[in-house]
């Protein structure tokens, strides 16, 4: 925990193994000591603008890979960290786990971000897009930062455009810069406040026995499942579910399961450049 809190969001405190482990003061830094003195001397430095712990320029890892999956178990995991942690040791079970390929996220880009988002200000960074593929500066007000499954991207107001967007990150391709405070977050934005329900059914074109196999697998209730989701999100959801196309550009056997609200729904369902 230790290397991935400073690697990706560029600040430990003791106060983060605390929290984490059930631990007092003494013994969070006594580990952090331990592990400077043991194991990476050259990876943390004492910052006291920020109170706590950050990786150094030389900072190599020890007992994590450094890559961004790490950061994201501990996102999930929340405050049973426990769990997450057991779940990255080596152990003889019979069961495997596919992973998508990993984007290029690189620390560098998403410690300013995460920074940005707590603290309310602006970033300055390089984008580049499908749309617009040679990078351009844009300067952005970040409030949450996604992971989607798939890939990583920054839910924020686009001072170019004048809209809340979605901005992938590993289309950044430079340093972000912090600027002045910002004026629009999260509260302002009102795809993210609005919560939308996707319902889910059997592909009608399949037979009634499959139908009653698909509502099984999905624990559908009287045929039906209700997922709900953040109107900002709801793009996401639909590909993950592979719903973002209408039901007869696909074999009923491959599509399986339709959206039953599609004109509800699509409002909502637009993709980020």
């Amino acid at each position: 925990m230790i290397e991935v809190m400073a690697l990706w969001e560029g600040r430990l405190t003791t106060n983060h193994l605390m929290r984490a482990f059930g631990i007092g003061r003494q013994q969070a830094s006594k580990d952090i000591n331990t592990y400077l003195a043991d194991y990476g001397p050259d990876n943390l430095t004492y910052d006291r603008f920020l109170k706590g712990y950050r990786p150094t320029e030389a900072f190599k890892p020890v007992f994590t890979q450094g890559v961004a999956d790490e950061y994201l178990q501990m996102m999930h995991a929340r405050e049973d960290l426990a769990c997450s942690f057991e779940s990255l040791t080596v152990r003889e079970l019979n069961t495997e786990v596919l992973l998508p390929p990993a984007r290029d996220l690189r620390p560098a880009v998403l410690r300013p971000v995460l920074q940005a988002c707590r603290e309310g200000k602006r970033v300055e960074i390089e984008y580049a897009s499908l749309a617009n593929p040679e990078p351009e500066f844009r300067v952005i007000q970040p409030h949450t930062v996604v992971h989607t499954g798939y890939r990583w991207h920054v839910r924020a107001w686009c001072e170019k455009n004048g809209d809340f967007r979605d901005f992938v990150l590993s289309r950044i391709s430079d340093r972000p810069e912090l600027v002045l405070h910002g004026d629009r977050g999260a509260e302002d934005d009102e795809a993210w406040r609005t919560r939308v329900v996707v319902r889910l059914g059997p592909d009608p074109r399949l037979s009634p026995p499959q139908q009653a196999l698909i509502e099984r697998d999905y624990g559908m209730q009287h045929g039906e499942l209700r997922l709900e989701t953040r109107g900002a999100l709801v793009s996401y959801l639909l590909q993950q579910l592979r719903v973002d196309t209408p039901a007869d550009h696909r074999s009923p056997e491959a599509q399986q399961v339709v959206v039953l609200n599609r004109d509800e729904v699509e409002h909502w369902a637009v993709m980020p450049g």
